[in-house]
């Protein structure tokens, strides 16, 4: 699932996300620009705040007790009943993740640029059409926000260290109304946006790589970068193919026992050096036989890759074989190859034991 929402049920508990999102990011190291995992302001709400720039905790804090981090005043009463805000998660299809992961640093640059505003276009969807304020009496009169406050957190790979672009956008549950005044949100309407946010989220995302010239695949509301075949996509999947095993173990069918599963399999986090992270991810890619820019170049010379594609297709995507792994000490060859390549890299577990071909793979972190 590309976006997903989940509450955090009160104030500590969303204290203790803030310091998982801003400072558990599952690699270490910031050397490029485009390497930040402290967060961000976001939404006309934050931005009748003041608030800009960096979440420090402090900030967040306040917003969560319904205070004005500014002026110390009170906005909103945020009582035990209601949860302080809401974690709505958006993931890049899984070939845009490898895609990323395996691109010049400018490209990545580029890509993570349009992921964010993917994340931008779709959060501000959701303050201008579905998100309702509450006032009067036990709530009873709902109307329109003039704007949502959301703390946003980037993060770049998944519990097993495979490349995953996603976005934790925090919404908080005190947004201003339009006559100035503050109340608190009704959350069934952002459950129930859940899913078209999620389309819009895609949608801006694709059309923003595919003005950056790389081909896409669409079929119904989904898409992916053709330039990345399938099997790779599942090669770097590692946190999905464990959700899938843990499932047809325990005979888990629907949603929650999905989660069960998910819950089963969830590691502790173990952080890389990001260096590391891209000579790995580049090691496996040329273990598994696939080098991005021979394939991006081979879709341009037939045709495949054209400024113009149809918004949109019925059809699901064709299946494609899978591949043939390499064997065991083909990988720990590739894997010592890595590491003589740089000193300060870490041991890297390739987990490439791989089915048939499946979806993309969208919720691993």
């Amino acid at each position: 699932m590309v976006a997903s929402i989940s509450a955090r049920k009160s104030v500590g508990a969303a204290v203790s996300y803030f310091k998982h999102m801003a400072q558990d990011e599952y690699y270490t190291g910031k050397g490029e620009a485009e390497a930040e995992a402290d967060g961000e302001w976001d939404g006309r709400g934050a931005e009748r705040l003041a608030l800009e720039g960096p979440v420090s905790k402090a900030d967040f804090e306040a917003a969560l007790n319904g205070i004005d981090p500014k002026t110390g005043e009170r906005l909103t009463q945020i009582g035990k009943s209601h949860a302080p805000g809401w974690d709505m998660t958006f993931s890049a299809p899984k070939s845009v993740s490898v895609m990323w992961a395996l691109s010049p640093p400018a490209d990545r640059k580029t890509i993570e640029g349009a992921h964010r505003q993917a994340v931008h276009a779709a959060t501000n969807h959701l303050e201008d059409h579905h998100a309702l304020t509450r006032r009067g009496k036990g709530g009873a009169i709902r109307e329109p926000v003039a704007g949502l406050t959301i703390a946003r957190f980037h993060h770049h790979t998944s519990r097993d260290l495979d490349p995953q672009l996603h976005t934790h956008a925090f919404i908080f549950n005190t947004a201003p109304r339009r006559d100035g005044t503050w109340g608190s949100l009704v959350s069934r309407d952002l459950y129930r946006a859940q899913k078209e946010a999620g389309a819009h989220y895609r949608q801006h995302l694709a059309n923003t790589l595919e003005r950056e010239g790389h081909a896409v695949e669409r079929y119904g509301t989904s898409f992916r970068l053709r330039a990345i075949p399938r099997d790779i996509e599942r090669a770097f999947s590692k946190r999905r193919q464990a959700i899938e095993q843990a499932a047809e173990t325990y005979g888990y069918r629907t949603p929650k026992g999905m989660e069960l599963a998910a819950l089963r399999t969830r590691q502790a986090k173990r952080p890389k050096e990001r260096a590391a992270l891209f000579q790995a991810w580049q090691a496996e890619a040329r273990t598994l036989g696939f080098d991005l820019a021979r394939a991006r170049q081979q879709q341009a010379h037939t045709g495949a890759q054209t400024q113009h594609v149809p918004t949109r297709t019925h059809q699901a995507p064709t299946r494609s074989p899978a591949r043939i792994l390499p064997s065991a000490q083909q990988l720990i060859s590739a894997i010592a190859m890595a590491s003589r390549a740089s000193s300060g890299m870490q041991s890297v577990r390739f987990n490439l034991r791989q089915k048939a071909e499946g979806r993309d793979q969208d919720r691993e972190h």
